[in-house]
């Protein structure tokens, strides 16, 4: 739900202003409406300049801005001290980049001619011998240079020549010497060797540099985001009466009036406070209980909601975690989650922590999903000696004498349920927002789509007869109509309204059949994951068999472990990525969410994020 948040207003004398906001920042619930009065002065841009520093070199030492107060922070350094120290470890490291590049050109260009010692070079040619290195294609090698030049062949590779001339007297033939770098083949795979072996030394030292002082730097990036956000919110007062009193406006949660109040009247400040109405751009506060706070992470990636609409996070939250028990499919992969989500939990920071919860979760459904789709660790549960009482609960197989699967008209059915879901959301969300005249084009599709699923499914089931159906069908389609194409904007000329619900008509057809079909992707990731897992263990236990023995059982077991491994991690990444799009596309679509909110970010010193 969305927290009930009172608008706030007041003045304040110039002279206490900033001593005002320093109270107000201590506070940490009111969230200031920014309003750029004043241009950033050089200080400001110099601290804007700054953060955008920190925050690339918090990146760069795969760190974020994140600051967890339980983490010891070195308070000796400055950031510029941890900047300048982590740029010259990067600088090192580049230097030796460069250094081992040219040595690998020297390597490549001395490997044709082999390893030989460039000091007996020099003696023969203070003995009056000039020893020169050449190559050319083998087309262009001419036999005379064996006799006029003591040419000598080398090697020849892919077309060329490589060969040398000895003369006693300075001579060059029609070709340009190559010069080659002055160490040997062997000196140079030595000095490789211990440029990599010094390189190895330095990126060793770097990840010690940045998991030792990312913390600190991150605590420091907080405490300049703190100043930052006093130096925009002291700019946003409007001065008025000639510049004595600053106005601002601010927001305050429900639950937090009390508390600004006291500092308000004690700081004798004067002051307008009253609830926020549906037409103010209030800021968000999500306020869940601790089922729905995990997927509040889902409601923010895509936006908040406004003022006026309903929070989804609630509303998502349980077709989330089913979607993705559907997509992984396995029961045996849930017990996984949950053991993993467990472990995990105690190791991580506090902050990472709370993401542990979201996994055991989804490791909850995922088991209770997979045992009712008959799979555990790509076996299929019906073919094991199993209870017919408790097979009965599995939905496998096809429908009757159909060659339709239980599995995808049971993925169809969900999301049937959850656009109908979406469209009735939307019909009340338009009617508490502009009113039931205002929405009747809403309620028309509603009854229209939800009351033909209904009317049809009773008569599948034969619940009522051929005759009664039809009726219904009539009745419910005339009246549907009423909404939709006459009433669908009851301030515009009729025609143009049935206009208008013609368009809406197209894009309700095309867009209805393909929303519901893109829920076969519910099917299709499950049965792929649970197919890919018994592959692993069809090929584990056939390596078992005809390795035999000892070594049979440890290469069954590395493939299964491997193996299935490799397949949850790929079927998480499926059942985290798809029910996202589901909920962002499908649902959000047909309920008419449009997450333009503005986040609830008081105002205040910010020691954790």
């Amino acid at each position: 739900m969305i927290t009930k948040m009172k608008k706030l207003s007041f003045l304040v004398y110039h002279r206490e202003y900033e001593q005002f906001l320093e109270q107000i920042r201590e506070l940490g619930v009111v969230h200031i409406v920014e309003k750029q009065q004043g241009e950033p002065d050089e200080s400001l841009q110099d601290m804007l300049q700054k953060r955008a520093l920190y925050k690339n070199t918090l990146s760069q030492m795969h760190h974020d801005t994140s600051f967890d107060a339980s983490q010891e922070a070195d308070s000796q350094l400055s950031a510029d001290d941890i900047i300048t120290g982590y740029e010259e470890i990067q600088q090192a490291i580049q230097h030796i980049g460069q250094q081992l590049t040219q040595c690998d050109k020297d390597i490549a260009q001395l490997t044709p001619w082999g390893d030989f010692d460039q000091t007996m070079v020099q003696k023969l040619r203070d003995a009056g011998w000039y020893l020169q290195f050449y190559t050319c294609q083998e087309r262009d090698f001419q036999e005379t240079w064996e006799t006029d030049c003591n040419a000598i062949r080398v090697l020849e590779q892919g077309g060329w020549v490589y060969f040398v001339t000895l003369m006693p007297q300075a001579f060059s033939l029609n070709l340009e010497p190559i010069r080659l770098p002055r160490h040997s083949l062997s000196e140079l795979m030595e000095q490789k060797a211990q440029l990599q072996k010094t390189g190895d030394e330095y990126t060793a030292k770097l990840n010690d540099y940045c998991a030792g002082k990312s913390h600190r730097l991150a605590y420091l990036y907080h405490q300049l985001q703190s100043e930052i956000d006093l130096r925009t919110v002291t700019l946003s007062g409007e001065r008025m009466a000639k510049g004595s009193v600053l106005f601002l406006e601010g927001w305050v949660p429900e639950d937090k009036e009390t508390e600004v109040r006291n500092l308000l009247d004690n700081n004798g400040v004067y002051y307008e406070m009253r609830a926020a109405k549906r037409e103010d751009n209030a800021p968000i506060k999500l306020k869940n209980n601790a089922f729905n706070r995990m997927y509040e992470v889902l409601t923010k990636m895509y936006g908040m909601p406004d003022y006026a609409e309903f929070d989804p996070t609630p509303l998502i939250a349980p077709f989330f975690t089913l979607f993705f028990g559907f997509c992984m499919g396995d029961a045996g992969y849930g017990l996984v989650l949950i053991v993993l989500g467990f472990l995990l939990k105690k190791k991580l920071s506090k902050s990472l922590a709370g993401m542990m919860n979201l996994v055991m979760t989804l490791g909850v459904a995922t088991t209770i999903v997979g045992a009712l789709l008959g799979t555990f660790f790509g076996v299929s549960l019906v073919d094991v000696n199993l209870p017919d009482s408790v097979k009965q609960f599995m939905i496998v197989g096809k429908i009757g004498d159909t060659n339709y699967d239980k599995q995808m008209l049971l993925a169809i059915i969900i999301g049937i349920v959850q656009i109908s879901f979406g469209m009735t959301v939307k019909a009340v969300g338009e009617t508490i927002r502009f009113g039931f005249k205002e929405s009747l084009s809403a309620w028309g599709w509603l009854l229209l789509v939800v009351g033909f699923v209904c009317t049809g499914t009773l008569a599948f089931l034969n619940i009522i007869s051929h005759e009664v159906s039809t009726w219904a069908f009539i009745v419910i389609g005339g009246v549907s109509a009423i909404g939709i194409y006459l009433l669908n904007n009851i301030h515009r000329n009729i025609f143009v309204n049935v206009g208008a619900g013609l368009w809406d008509t197209y894009n309700m057809a095309t867009g209805l059949m393909g929303d519901t079909l893109s829920y076969i992707r519910l099917y299709a990731l499950g049965l792929a994951g649970g197919m890919l897992g018994g592959v692993f263990n069809q090929l584990a236990f056939m390596v078992r068999d005809s390795a035999g023995g000892i070594p049979g059982w440890v290469f069954c077991l590395l493939i299964l472990v491997l193996g299935h491994g490799i397949n949850i991690a790929m079927s998480c990444l499926s059942a985290y990525v798809h029910p996202l799009r589901l909920t962002f596309v499908e649902y959000f679509k047909n309920s008419g969410y449009d997450g333009k909110g503005t986040a609830y970010k008081p105002f205040g010193v910010k020691s954790e994020e």
